[in-house]
């Protein structure tokens, strides 16, 4: 089944050189763009979670049309798509086989209380962020996060939505704190032991993503929940891990959290998953970023509670995002994926903005996953 899956990563992969031609071209000739070809591109930058844990599911098999049509470039498992190993193994195959692109498989598997893949699956726990930096050195905690990215790669995942580098200000913080999800207060600390996650990760051929940007170690309040202003509890201290890891080449993607920070200039009270001056002005021409730019889940209440949702695509990528995830948790809407689509081609017609944005974004989608040939080449071996 691994190789199978393996294989399926491969063929899609065999692809990636014409796509990077295309970029080339693209850059010298700038031709107008056409419908499919932006409709291509939005694709890349939709990743979505679905409903389901079986091939003949009706969620499943809606995703993986939308794979097959590009209308997706990604997906995301949440607990309620894990029956088995063996199962989430096949489903991984099979999105791959039906991918014109790589897709990015994506999970939250940081340790502790945040895992997708349990025991109950026969994968094996991690500790806690808070209870690696507490008890092992970097060295040793290398060896805990290889074990779990020789599992996930094992079950055909290559983007792991960790590690989480916000600082422990706030220990009573309701979604990072109080969930020992924070390696330590400490910037220099939560550098080393992220480092270790993320050279970990990569040595088996999976992705990481620094989170949650600028910050939300300090917040008093959960943006799963509605809005959470930092603005009065947060230090420029916060930003010290992605200045790190960024300069020593370690950021694979970035993401960008829902909390509103006033003291970044120009972002007033917008969270800065939709901020410019978040993510363009400060990560991406002060901070030097260059990768990708994920979002949190964008229908989490800090976001779906204040604005619609054309509204909330528009401002994603005008401000900065690459990737947007749409996780389909509490209320899943199958149909996201065409509306994104729908909507972005519309919104690119009438504003060369936004379609310079999205033919950015698309570059750095295809420029990352061409680094996940190492996975289709050289399989993670179990322990």
């Amino acid at each position: 089944m691994i190789k199978r899956s393996i294989a399926a990563l491969a063929l899609a992969l065999t692809l990636l050189p014409l796509h990077l031609a295309a970029l080339h071209a693209e850059e010298k000739a700038k031709p107008p763009a056409d419908d499919a070809r932006v409709r291509q591109m939005i694709g890349q930058m939709v990743l979505v979670g679905f409903v389901g844990d079986k091939p003949d599911d009706e969620g499943f098999r809606i995703v993986i049309d939308q794979v097959a049509h590009e209308r997706v470039g990604g997906v995301i498992y949440l607990g309620r798509n894990i029956r088995s190993l063996r199962a989430v193994t096949n489903l991984n195959e099979q999105l791959q086989s039906e991918a014109k692109t790589p897709l990015f498989i994506a999970v939250d598997q940081e340790g502790g209380r945040i895992e997708r893949l349990t025991k109950a699956v026969s994968f094996k726990e991690s500790p806690s962020a808070s209870d690696v930096a507490r008890t092992m050195k970097p060295e040793e905690a290398k060896v805990v996060y290889a074990a779990m990215a020789v599992g996930l790669a094992n079950a055909g995942f290559n983007l792991n939505l960790g590690p989480v580098v916000d600082l422990n200000v706030n220990p009573s913080n309701p979604i990072i704190g109080r969930l020992g999800r924070s390696f330590s207060a400490d910037p220099e600390k939560v550098s080393k032991y992220a480092r270790a996650f993320i050279e970990a990760h990569r040595a088996h051929g999976v992705l990481t993503a620094l989170k949650h940007f600028p910050g939300h170690g300090s917040s008093i309040a959960d943006t799963h929940k509605g809005t959470a202003d930092v603005s009065d509890t947060w230090k420029d201290n916060e930003l010290s891990p992605y200045r790190d890891l960024i300069g020593s080449g370690d950021a694979d993607m970035i993401m960008s959290a829902h909390v509103i920070n006033r003291n970044i200039a120009g972002a007033e009270g917008t969270p800065a998953s939709l901020s410019p001056a978040t993510l363009t002005g400060l990560l991406r021409k002060t901070m030097k970023f260059k990768g990708v730019v994920i979002s949190d889940d964008l229908q989490m209440g800090a976001i779906i509670r204040t604005r619609s949702l054309d509204e909330t695509i528009r401002q994603a990528v005008l401000s900065g995002n690459d990737v947007l995830v749409f996780a389909n948790d509490k209320h899943p809407d199958p149909a996201i994926p065409d509306h994104i689509s729908d909507f972005l081609l519309q919104e690119a017609r009438r504003n060369p903005v936004m379609l310079s944005r999205i033919q950015e974004s698309y570059r750095r989608i295809i420029r990352l996953k061409g680094q996940l040939e190492t996975a289709a080449v050289a399989p993670a071996k179990p322990n």
